[in-house]
């Protein structure tokens, strides 16, 4: 193999491709980045045997080859080099990579490709269409709700449910759920309901960027996998077996008190209570006081206390249609949820203190976050 590329291209693409390097395993290749000639371009692949990555780079080919070589030395080495272009080019006998750039000289000891877990070559023939920046922020605004507890692996991915043209996403970890709808530009040609891991779609919103148009999006038939395209990049990934809860069952039917708040005002209030609340069992409470006049308008009364620092107490403005209520809530759910929402405005639904409350952006009827109480104490 012999290669010469630009060091900001490979860069970028090891970059892209690191993510899906296993970092714990007992098969040394896995460590490894595939190098590969591949139609006059040179692509990159990594994999941790449940999720792949691979990404296509322009080159100038003189001589056709593949090997895998250590994903971090390779990325270290070539962010540290000095010139524009890197050649790159493979003794076959020994499996070394000779890498030069401008006067540096590197020979790296590389891993026969042949070793390298196969990637599938997907038909992306029917795929779904998904608007980049669309499918971006749907995905920041389920996938940080998934559960990290490996114990349970059906609440570490997000359920993805498309009906001809309305997708919608839901995760939940036991403690809050988040749901997103959305709709497609054009139609599905069939209809689709997995569970994809959360990991998985936050490396691909990190991949996918905002200039891009669209993401392809296929499941192959009977390979429990999903493969996404976007422009030069492909991630593939593991679906997660199993049966997501029925999470319809979760979202309260009605409420007693409806809260309009400034989200900034709120969200400040998170963060300063957060502080005290961290020490202990990050638990704020929110008094939701009605007007005692009659009117609409009232306030939210947000306190943590810790037996260590101290306490804190805020009080935000708010428009309360219902009565008053009392509920704790965790207040690291609380800000996380109002961080990745857009409007100016939030409503807090409430029924009882020790029923789940239901948070919506006032305005925009895709998106509805359901949180569950915690104990007053």
């Amino acid at each position: 193999m012999k290669v010469t590329v630009l060091q900001e291209n490979f860069a970028r693409g090891l970059s892209i491709v690191s993510r899906a390097v296993s970092p714990r395993s007992t098969l040394p290749v896995l460590a490894n980045v595939l190098i590969a000639t591949d139609e006059g371009r040179l692509r990159l692949s990594a994999t941790n045997l449940e999720m792949g990555i691979t990404c296509w780079i322009p080159a100038r080919i003189e001589q056709e080859g593949s090997t895998t070589a250590p994903a971090r030395t390779l990325g270290d080495l070539i962010n540290a080099l000095p010139g524009d272009q890197v050649q790159l080019a493979l003794d076959t006998q020994t499996q070394s990579l000779h890498v030069q750039s401008g006067a540096s000289n590197n020979d790296i000891k590389c891993i026969d490709a042949q070793e390298f877990p196969p990637l599938p070559v997907p038909d992306m023939e029917g795929a779904i269409q998904l608007n980049v920046v669309d499918f971006k922020e749907m995905i920041h605004q389920v996938a940080f709700a998934a559960s990290t507890d490996e114990a349970r692996p059906v609440l570490m991915g997000v359920l993805m449910q498309i009906e001809k043209d309305k997708v919608t996403m839901a995760a939940a970890d036991g403690f809050r759920l988040s749901v997103r709808k959305a709709t497609l530009s054009s139609p599905a040609p069939n209809p689709l309901n997995a569970i994809i891991p959360a990991r998985a779609l936050s490396e691909l919103a990190r991949i996918a960027s905002d200039g891009e148009e669209m993401i392809s999006m296929i499941v192959p038939k009977g390979r429990g996998q999903v493969v996404f395209r976007v422009k030069d990049v492909e991630l593939v990934s593991q679906l997660i077996d199993g049966a997501f809860p029925d999470y319809q069952q979760i979202i309260p039917r009605n409420y007693k008190s409806r809260t309009l708040i400034s989200t900034a005002s709120l969200l400040k209030a998170c963060k300063q209570a957060e502080i005290f609340a961290r020490e202990g069992s990050n638990v704020a409470r929110l008094d939701i006081k009605a007007s005692s006049s009659g009117s609409a308008s009232g306030e939210v009364e947000m306190s943590a206390t810790s037996e260590e620092t101290g306490k804190n107490e805020t009080i935000v403005e708010a428009t309360v249609d219902g009565g008053g209520v009392l509920i704790a809530f965790n207040v690291k759910f609380l800000r996380e949820v109002l961080e990745i929402i857009r409007s100016p405005n939030v409503a807090l639904e409430t029924a009882a203190s020790n029923a789940p409350g239901v948070i919506r952006p006032v305005g925009d009827d895709d998106f509805l976050h359901v949180i569950m109480p915690m104990h007053l104490g």
